[in-house]
């Protein structure tokens, strides 16, 4: 009852709120129209209007009160708050003025005296005009005004880029006496934009000078408003902003406007990620809707970096349910509760189980009977594989087999392997294995089942790659450590690999590889450099890096595919395929069961020549083939003995 009751109080102190504001706007815009008619008469008669001409200007002001008071009323003139006037509003306004002027003209010139001045019309409409709209910005200036002068402390900030999103950012801050920035001009790498005065604010100079800029300024806070830049530029912006000795912040691009609420709320710190410069990726949502809507979808490794993404993105095109395979059992157990609370009404079914299981395989699958599998379980540390050969086989090889058989056998209509492009010319055992995996899965092609793999880089924060090993290391107070200083990678976000992987199983046919485009290849120093700059700091001074030599697998570069001409491009721009599936001569069953065998003898040897065989392009690592002369000649001394 009383909340009842607190709730209808409530709404009545809205009500007469709203209606003396109402009350008030007519309060003023009527004032506004009597002074307007009166002003006219005044000018066009040089300030002292004939006896005569009294009676026109009793005629006027009744006449304008009443059209004016309908066309503002009919135009919605009456009602909105003046303080976010627009230039929208101030349209409006001009054309409501002319309006009611041309419908005061014909009753004038119907039913008035004769004799009424023509040249009052037109001072009328643009005294009336100035009026009506100059009183709206002055409640506006006023606003802000004071908004900006109240609140919390706040930064003095320049933003960097005199563009869309800048302009946007400025009129945000503005309008938002929370935010804790007092805006002191605009720098832009434009020269031509220097001086220019844009919503009231100054570009002041340009990005090289910012340095200048900031001491003349006293400049607390860059605020960098280029979501379109690459990232080269924001590097350069990165290395500006810390010779300026300032702080730095980033808006988001535009997929992240989307999702959010405002470009000003969304101010965050810069990430690697806008280092990259990748342009958001382009979906064909409705194809991938067609494939996933309804259907139930597993994810084995569905708690690994791709694999607990793949769950992220299904689960926004409304599958029947979502099953995580995974080892691991407390990362499954955090996607788990993260899938429950973001996605309540998409059944999420965490389950444990090692692919090299196969009973524990089909138990899952013949309980969920998945349409659709996307295997992104396996062993990816290129130095631990080349330790550790005959586990990467049993996981990345055996395990992979283990799927995609387990998923034909029960029915599932889809199956998409998650590649590397260490794959490509392998020069290690993990990338070896994975050239084996897609070499198996293209050779069960059934008719039923329709299998295709998806190749690419590294990803950006992935468990175990540079990033968090970087991060650590800065915090730690250094050195950084960097194998090589030409050592580069490919490199690209979580999110955008996922969604290309979506995308790529969506158009693609049986027995196709893709290969996803992953723009041009980052140099890992700088990277490292970067990553000292964002945590405010500079390379070389505060932190060191020091280079450690290439380790066991490695290769100073990885290639996505042998040659460009390897690969078609396919109706995305950011996927290609690749045109030759280089099966080996032979059944890949017995290539498989050659391999079980060599694991099972531990023959290191043997096991490298049988991965040589399978793929001709494999080159074994100087270090490995160190291992196999060892292993021999402990072989050749245990005979003798």
């Amino acid at each position: 009852m009383r909340a009842t009751t607190g709730m209808t109080s409530l709404l009545q102190r809205i009500v007469t709120m709203e209606s003396v504001h109402r009350f008030g706007i007519w309060t003023v815009q009527l004032c506004l129209f009597v002074l307007s008619g009166l002003a006219a008469f005044v000018l066009r008669f040089d300030g002292e209007i004939p006896p005569n001409h009294q009676v026109h200007l009793m005629w006027g002001l009744a006449v304008w009160l009443v059209t004016k008071s309908v066309v503002f009323r009919f135009f919605g003139l009456d009602r909105g708050w003046w303080r976010f006037v627009s230039v929208d509003d101030v349209m409006r306004i001009g054309v409501g003025n002319l309006t009611a002027s041309v419908a005061a003209f014909a009753v004038i010139r119907l039913w008035a005296p004769p004799g009424f001045p023509r040249s009052i019309y037109l001072l009328d409409l643009v005294i009336c005009f100035l009026a009506t709209s100059g009183v709206r910005l002055a409640v506006r200036i006023l606003r802000d005004t004071y908004d900006q002068g109240g609140g919390e402390a706040r930064k003095r900030t320049l933003v960097y880029g005199a563009g869309a999103a800048g302009i946007s950012l400025v009129r945000e801050i503005r309008a938002n006496a929370k935010l804790p920035y007092a805006i002191c001009g605009f720098v832009d790498d434009d020269a031509r934009k220097a001086g220019l005065v844009i919503q009231g604010t100054k570009v002041v100079g340009c990005g090289r000078d910012l340095a200048k800029v900031v001491a003349k300024h006293r400049v607390e806070v860059v605020l960098i408003a280029m979501p379109a830049a690459t990232g080269h530029e924001m590097t350069r912006i990165l290395r500006v902003c810390q010779e300026a000795g300032v702080a730095y912040k980033t808006v988001p691009g535009l997929g992240e406007i989307i999702e959010g609420n405002g470009l000003a709320k969304q101010i965050r710190d810069v990430a690697v990620e806008d280092l990259l410069g990748r342009s958001p990726a382009r979906l064909e949502e409705e194809q991938i809707r067609e494939k996933i809507e309804g259907r139930v979808v597993m994810v084995t490794g569905g708690a690994g970096s791709i694999g607990s993404e793949l769950c992220r993105q299904i689960a926004r095109f409304r599958p029947a349910a979502i099953v995580g395979f995974e080892v691991a059992e407390s990362p499954l157990f955090e996607l788990d509760r993260e899938m429950r609370q973001r996605w309540p009404e998409t059944g999420f079914h965490p389950e444990i189980g090692s692919i090299q299981n196969r009973a524990r395989l089909d138990e899952v699958l013949r309980q969920y009977a998945p349409a659709v599998v996307y295997h992104a379980a396996a062993y990816k540390h290129v130095p631990m594989m080349e330790a550790h050969v005959f586990e990467a086989i049993e996981n990345n090889v055996f395990g992979t087999y283990n799927v995609a058989v387990a998923a034909a056998e029960h029915g599932a209509e889809d199956f998409v392997l998650i590649s590397s492009d260490k794959a490509v010319r392998p020069t290690n055992v993990m990338g070896a294995t994975k050239r084996v995996a897609e070499l198996l899965v293209l050779g069960l092609q059934n008719g039923r089942t329709k299998y295709v793999a998806v190749r690419f880089g590294n990803v950006l924060g992935s468990n175990g790659s540079v990033i968090p090993i970087f991060k650590q290391q800065i915090a730690a107070g250094g050195p950084v450590t960097v194998t090589h200083p030409e050592m580069r990678r490919y490199f690209m976000t979580i999110p955008e690999a996922s969604q290309l992987v979506l995308q790529a199983s969506a158009f693609g046919e049986a027995g196709q590889v893709f290969v996803l485009d992953m723009g041009e290849p980052v140099k890992i120093v700088d990277l490292a450099r970067n990553l000292i700059l964002l945590s405010g700091l500079r390379p070389g001074e505060d932190i060191r890096i020091e280079f450690t030599g290439l380790r066991p697998g490695e290769k100073m570069y990885e290639e996505l595919s042998t040659l460009l001409e390897d690969t078609v491009p396919t109706a995305h721009e950011k996927i290609r395929v690749h045109t030759g599936n280089g099966l080996p001569e032979g059944d890949m069953a017995e290539w498989l069961g050659c391999l079980r065998e060599v694991c099972e003898s531990r023959d290191l040897g043997r096991l490298v020549v049988t991965l040589k065989e399978i793929v001709p392009d494999y080159s074994p690592s100087a270090h490995l083939l160190k291992r196999v002369v060892g292993s021999g000649a402990k072989q050749v001394a245990v005979t003798a003995g």
